[in-house]
């Protein structure tokens, strides 16, 4: 829950757009790659969209940015600790 009170704040808001998501978490990637990464399950962060139109402006949940984000962290401290153990 620490993740997403930061990133609320980082925020100000809880559908971050992802045109800025990307931007500011994913810069290695283009927003077409981005989406395409998420269709293809390759990239497990929900989408929400804020109308049910296809031209729709897509944006991601804090809560699911956060669990996103504790999870790549607990990755890599497992690696860490295989290392270092």
């Amino acid at each position: 829950m620490e993740t997403a009170f930061f990133l609320m704040a980082q925020y100000g808001q809880p559908v971050i757009p992802v045109d800025r998501l990307v931007k500011d978490y994913f810069s290695h990637l283009t927003l077409r790659s981005f989406l395409r990464k998420v269709d293809e399950g390759n990239l497990p962060i929900p989408l929400v969209r804020m109308e049910d139109s296809q031209k729709a402006s897509k944006g991601v949940h804090i809560n699911d940015l956060a669990k996103y984000l504790d999870d790549q962290r607990a990755k890599g401290l497992r690696t860490f600790n295989q290392m270092y153990s």
